[in-house]
């Protein structure tokens, strides 16, 4: 993960929720999937809770308004801000640290449960850099803990080599606004660079067109469920969007 990562998301940050058609409705949801998991393998609760990938709140702000004491960690300065803001609006308690995932700021076997979503694993390019951020989930994490990873569906992605996804679009008070991807393969046909574009409505009653960039590694899910086991973890296992409610594929996995 290179400075380039912590820049597509300091300027994402204030539209990153323009992602999603409604993002509270999002954050509802998506907390009640993934609360759902720890408490059906962890027990009632309430239970410590790492973020590491945080960004602006979507899942942390979530499962802190669901009980659970949630500590919230990103790569970007700017997303940690509004992520303790937006909790403050929320009234829910999230601390905040802008935090490299390869290199946690927290004692050892702090944590009940290690939370990395959203797909912002697979911004780390090399299998050392896999295993530094994994190494350093499972040392945060207490024996008995419990990781949870959601990523895209990439076997299936690696297959068909998509270059761009369908627009989603959200609404605003001054307008609709679109979001979509376009994807660049490399020549291994793992990884990708990815544009990220989004229209919003202009004073001018045209459209502003704002552009990210950053890249990620397509990892398939035996190479993660692999790279995951080889990190001290055991118990490593996938679960569907159908299963869980949440809209990514998620895998879980104990701490040894």
């Amino acid at each position: 993960m290179t400075s380039s990562v912590r820049e597509f998301y300091d300027a994402l940050a204030a539209d990153y929720h323009l992602i999603f058609p409604d993002w509270d409705t999002s954050m509802t949801a998506q907390a009640r999937a993934l609360d759902g998991i720890v408490r059906a393998r962890l027990g009632a609760g309430p239970h410590r809770v790492l973020d590491c990938s945080c960004g602006i709140g979507t899942q942390a702000i979530g499962l802190a308004r669901a009980g659970h004491r949630v500590v919230g960690s990103d790569l970007s300065p700017a997303a940690v801000a509004r992520a303790a803001a937006e909790a403050a609006a929320r009234d829910a308690v999230l601390p905040v640290t802008v935090a490299d995932m390869r290199e946690l700021p927290y004692r050892d076997a702090v944590f009940d449960a290690v939370v990395c979503a959203d797909n912002s694993l697979p911004h780390l390019l090399t299998a050392d850099d896999i295993r530094t951020a994994l190494a350093g989930m499972r040392r945060v994490l207490r024996d008995g803990g419990l990781l949870l990873l959601t990523v895209r569906d990439y076997d299936e992605i690696r297959a068909a080599r998509p270059t761009s996804t369908p627009p989603q679009v959200s609404t605003t008070a001054p307008g609709r606004a679109v979001t979509f991807q376009l994807w660049h393969w490399h020549d291994d046909g793992e990884r990708y660079d990815l544009e990220h574009f989004q229209l919003v409505p202009a004073k001018d009653g045209g459209w502003e067109v704002r552009v990210r960039r950053t890249a990620y590694w397509a990892l398939t899910r035996g190479e993660l469920s692999d790279a995951v086991a080889d990190s001290g973890f055991s118990e490593v296992g996938w679960h569907e969007p159908e299963t869980t409610g949440f809209y990514q594929p998620v895998l879980t996995a104990r701490g040894t």
